[in-house]
């Protein structure tokens, strides 16, 4: 295995025992790359908030029995409004942060308020959304020194393939088709998410990147066929503020697509860092656009 890559600041930067994302300014050594930024466009101010008088899906944490770790692990999983066990469903595996766990996105990024109102709007495809804990350890806990962790996060891809995956399709009625599966993740759950998404186009047709963190692969590892990418990749999607340090991950890969012509989204969030104002945003955009 590679191993993950952090650079010094990063190493180095404070997490709290809350299991929070690290607050990571603009770092020296790490530029953002020229590249053709997609034109931000604000979502609603209502996007994030409670809406009374709508359909809410429900929230559910379920154990899994993890052949890779070899252990009983948890997960949290989100059903949309009018969940019908008869009808079939496409998953979006939503990965964590490093100061993070199963349910970091349910107490910072409220995707059951959010997926929410793009159902009342009709925006967004019915979906099952997955959030695992992205750190593969038999401790497998956000606390403590969570670098000292951090060889779960890579772990984490045989985890999800080899026993989540084959997990929610024995509880869930879903497609098992590649068309109808999706990875995206903030911070080092973004790097995952390209890392596995990319990594694995036979498995996954949507792939989404917010504020990506140092565990992202270079491009060339990402993408070693170009043209495969362009067949099998139906989107690759990312996000990041642009006074967060971690800009240059994501630059370099949307530079690399925009020199050979891969098919590629990178927005620039005005005037934040790495905070749960971008992620919102990111998942709030990113489901919109999967699974149609």
């Amino acid at each position: 295995m590679k191993k993950l890559v952090l650079t010094t600041a990063f190493a180095l930067a404070t997490i709290c025992a809350s299991a929070q994302e690290p607050n990571i300014g603009m770092m020296p050594g790490m530029p953002k790359i020229e590249c053709d930024f997609t034109p931000y466009q604000a979502a609603p101010a209502s996007f994030d908030k409670e809406t009374s008088g709508i359909e809410r899906g429900t929230i559910e944490e379920m154990e899994y029995s993890s052949k890779t770790v070899g252990t009983i692990r948890k997960v949290t999983i989100y059903l949309p409004p009018k969940y019908d066990k008869n009808k079939k469903y496409p998953v979006l595996y939503l990965l964590h942060g490093i100061g993070g766990d199963h349910k970091e996105w349910l107490n910072g990024g409220v995707p059951n308020i959010i997926m929410d109102n793009l159902y009342a709007q009709k925006q967004a495809e019915p979906m099952i959304i997955v959030m695992p804990n992205g750190r593969a350890l038999k401790d497998d806990s956000a606390t403590g020194n969570v670098y000292a962790k951090a060889n779960g996060f890579e772990i984490f891809e045989r985890d999800l393939i080899d026993d989540l995956i084959p997990f929610i399709q024995s509880k869930f009625n879903t497609y098992t088709d590649k068309e109808h599966r999706a990875v995206a993740g903030l911070s080092m759950g973004g790097g995952q998410s390209l890392n596995f998404g990319l990594g694995n186009m036979d498995l996954f047709a949507y792939v989404g990147g917010f504020s990506s963190a140092p565990n992202t692969r270079q491009p060339e590892q990402l993408i070693p066929d170009v043209e495969k990418t362009k067949k099998e990749n139906k989107l690759l999607w990312m996000v990041c503020g642009d006074q967060d340090g971690l800009m240059f991950n994501s630059s370099r890969l949307k530079a690399f697509c925009d020199k050979n012509g891969v098919p590629c989204t990178l927005i620039q969030y005005p005037g934040e860092g790495h905070n749960f104002v971008v992620w919102k945003y990111g998942l709030y955009n990113f489901a919109q656009k999967v699974f149609k």
